[in-house]
């Protein structure tokens, strides 16, 4: 798969697919051999199964049903989805697609469904199934494609913007649940803010949660309260209440938003997104699929060199032109080799 070739590709959300929510439905076992062997000439089904977030999470949930959304239309593919309401959703979900049949592709959004993709694809080698967020571990069934991303690059960059842009000297991050992909938001961040204003502090903390925008607000308002006068946020439908507060707040309260461009959850108080492409991940995919070049047993990382992560075409409405300049230098370090930027603590500890 060609990440850098299909980064480019705009997003088009398109209803013409069916929605399967809470535990999902199908019919007949998939009859594909999983490693490639799609018969191109039959309209395919790709089904997804969403995390805990929903499909309306303005996060990557719904970024991964709008890349979906763009292989309807573009590739005429069949499209089913099944919103978890709980963990416990997971496996019977993914089961719903697998065992129940005319499903060519089954996604798992999402790190947290990492033991159940691995547990159904052992369990159904005929099936093919992909999963963003995780590497298994590394290791992946014959049957199942990884997709993960270089968060803690682009979040490098939204620290750049916070250094320069923060009028106290102080920003917050507020994460979902303290695992390791959401820490290489918060040491890239971390590390731009360093590389820019060694003097800054930065507070992270977290809720605990990815669907409880509630505690993003408490935990908005305990960080402004404080100083902070920058937020940045990865922590789904949480983030949510990160900018409510923020606009309940007012002018000079600010937000970073993750994974989609969130500026319009709150227009006055939105800095910039850290972009993840999680929708063209799953479009390309989708159309390996049809071309009959799906590949399982392998992981495919979305860099910043490829686009596969960045900062929002929205950043121009609230930041300055020489900051996002400075973004854009720091930017092509990153991509030349000069930068390797932290995805954990002991990284961030011995970066300099």
């Amino acid at each position: 798969m060609n990440a850098k070739k299909v980064m480019g590709l705009a997003v088009t959300s398109v209803m013409a697919a069916s929605l399967v929510a809470g535990c999902g439905t199908s019919s007949n076992d998939t009859k594909d051999n999983a490693q490639g062997g799609t018969d191109t000439g039959k309209k395919l089904t790709v089904a997804m199964v969403t995390d805990i977030g929903g499909i309306h999470d303005n996060s990557f949930n719904q970024s991964a049903n709008e890349g979906l959304d763009k292989a309807v239309k573009d590739l005429g593919i069949t499209k089913k989805v099944a919103e978890s309401k709980r963990a416990e959703d997971y496996t019977p979900n993914l089961n719903s697609f697998v065992k129940g049949g005319n499903v060519d592709l089954t996604w798992g959004i999402g790190f947290l469904m990492a033991d159940d993709i691995k547990k159904v694809a052992q369990a159904n080698p005929n099936a093919k199934l992909a999963i963003i967020d995780s590497d298994l571990g590394g290791d992946i069934p014959k049957n199942v494609e990884s997709v993960t991303f270089n968060e803690n690059e682009g979040s490098f960059l939204m620290g750049v913007l916070a250094a320069k842009m923060s009028k106290t000297h102080k920003v917050g991050f507020v994460g979902g649940v303290k695992f390791a992909l959401i820490e290489k938001f918060e040491y890239g961040f971390k590390a731009g803010v360093k590389t820019v204003d060694p003097t800054a502090e930065v507070t992270a903390v977290y809720a605990d949660a990815f669907d409880k925008p509630d505690k993003g607000k408490l935990l908005a308002s305990q960080l402004y309260q404080q100083g902070d006068d920058i937020i940045f946020h990865a922590s789904g439908a949480t983030g949510d209440g990160v900018f409510a507060e923020a606009k309940e707040r007012g002018a000079g309260y600010w937000v970073i938003g993750v994974d989609r461009d969130q500026y319009d959850l709150a227009p006055k108080n939105t800095l910039s997104s850290m972009v993840k492409r999680v929708d063209n991940a799953v479009y390309t995919v989708a159309k390996d699929l049809k071309d009959g070049k799906f590949e399982g047993g392998k992981v495919t990382t979305f860099a910043l060199k490829d686009g596969g992560v960045d900062y929002a075409p929205t950043t121009k409405n609230n930041t300055p032109q020489d900051v996002i300049t400075l973004m854009d230098d720091y930017k092509k370090q990153i991509i030349d080799g000069k930068i390797k930027v932290p995805a954990t603590a002991d990284e961030f500890k011995n970066f300099k």
